[in-house]
This record gives C-alpha cells, sequence and structure tokens, in this order.
C-alpha cells in the first residue's frame, strides 16, 4: 500500500477520488482514472480546455452527478458546493421579475432595516 493509500484510510483527507472515469454517449470518455485527495485548508484550481471535463469533475465533487464508474467521497460532515456556469433560470418569467426575485431578500433587509432607522428618529425613542 503507498503512502497516500495508508493516508487516505486514515481519514487525513477531506476529500477523495480513486480511479474515477466518466463516459458518456456515445461512448466517449470524458474523465478516465482520476485519482485525487485533498487535505483541510487545500486551495485547488481547475484547469483545462473546452470539453476537457472541469465541470464534470466539479459536479461530480458536489454530488449533483452520480453517474460515473470509482470512488468519489468526502469526509464525513464535509459539503462541497457548486454553482452552475450557467444559471437555470424561469423560462416563464421575465428579465425584470427574474431580477427582482434575485434581490428581494436585500430589498426586505433594507426595508426592516429602514424601519428601524424610522423608529430611533422619533423623538421619544
Amino acid at each position: 500500500m503507498s503512502k497516500s493509500d495508508k493516508a487516505g484510510k486514515t481519514g487525513s483527507y477531506v476529500y477523495t477520488m480513486h480511479r474515477l472515469s466518466k463516459v458518456v454517449p456515445p461512448k466517449r470518455e470524458i474523465l478516465k482514472n482520476i485519482s485525487l485527495s485533498f487535505f483541510p485548508g487545500a486551495k485547488i484550481g481547475v484547469l483545462g480546455l473546452n470539453g476537457a471535463g472541469k465541470s464534470t469533475l466539479l459536479r461530480i465533487m458536489a454530488g449533483v452527478d452520480t453517474e460515473f464508474d470509482g470512488e468519489a467521497r468526502a469526509m464525513p460532515g464535509i459539503n462541497v458546493g457548486y454553482l452552475p456556469q450557467e444559471p437555470q433560470l424561469d423560462p416563464e418569467k421575465t428579465v425584470r421579475e427574474i431580477v427582482e426575485e434575485a434581490v428581494g431578500v436585500i430589498k426586505d433587509a433594507q426595508a426592516r432595516l429602514d424601519a428601524v432607522y424610522a423608529a430611533y428618529a422619533e423623538p421619544d425613542a
């Protein structure tokens, strides 16, 4: 057993991938035999040409894509977030409605803050 295999078995990595492969129809191999391990606090970058499998790799790490061969797992308590390259917008809504929905939480917080400021501005506050 190699040193890296032993480290992975003891749980010193926050995320491990072992011999991961991904094939999409009609038999196009996107990822082939990938093995990775990340230490706590590690900063990583994923680089490659268009179509090289970067987004696929990240979707697998985040658990969004579960159709692959090999192993991919995070240490218990570790979550991997994933923000899609292209947001999934509701085709039934206008651009204005989508933007208003996105900033709605901020507008609500601003309204509550304005109410607090107004209450403190009262002479008897």
